[in-house]
């Protein structure tokens, strides 16, 4: 018998509460930079700009919380002040207990039906490192749910960082959406 036949026949253990998702607060800075950093794959910023995420962009972000109310995933973004109708979406990290949940499309579509509805969303905008396929699936599994396109055009190529070798950003453009 398989792990995955003896799942069948045992007793169904209850699954944790689904974590809540909410705006984040600057409380939740420091979790939201261990987050990024245990992520393994995003770029980490300092911790006083995920205090200052959690501060003036909470609107255009979402923080996932477990039973305990600490927070086990993160969404961040702003809406792009040329186009006010665009979130751009700037990281999404899930606790490594909590993948494999849909937990990071249960926060992208939180928080794009609540920008939505506060301030009107016609598209949503990210940056991909080329490789990171659990980005470019969720991105994907997003436009489809929502019945919309992807564009992809490289934003800043390799030669544009001056900060040594980098992969270039790949702008993946959704939309047009309707809520």
């Amino acid at each position: 018998m398989t792990a995955a036949q003896a799942d069948l026949h045992s007793p169904r253990t209850e699954l944790p509460e689904a974590p809540r998702i909410e705006r984040p607060s600057p409380a939740d800075g420091a979790a939201l930079w261990r987050l990024a950093k245990e992520s393994g794959t995003l770029d980490v910023n300092s911790s006083y700009s995920y205090l200052l995420w959690c501060r003036d962009f909470a609107a255009t972000s979402a923080v996932a919380r477990g039973a305990d109310g600490e927070p086990v995933g993160f969404v961040t973004g702003y809406v792009r002040p040329d186009r006010p109708h665009t979130l751009l979406v700037w990281q999404v990290a899930v606790d490594a207990g909590h993948r494999g949940r849909g937990l990071a499309a249960r926060l992208l579509d939180a928080l794009t039906a609540r920008v939505a509805a506060e301030r009107g969303l016609t598209a949503v905008e990210t940056t991909i490192t080329p490789g990171n396929t659990a980005s470019e699936r969720l991105f994907a599994s997003y436009a489809a749910r929502h019945g919309a396109t992807v564009e992809r055009e490289v934003l800043f190529g390799a030669e544009q960082f001056p900060d040594g070798p980098h992969d270039p950003e790949v702008l993946h453009r959704i939309g047009p959406l309707s809520f």
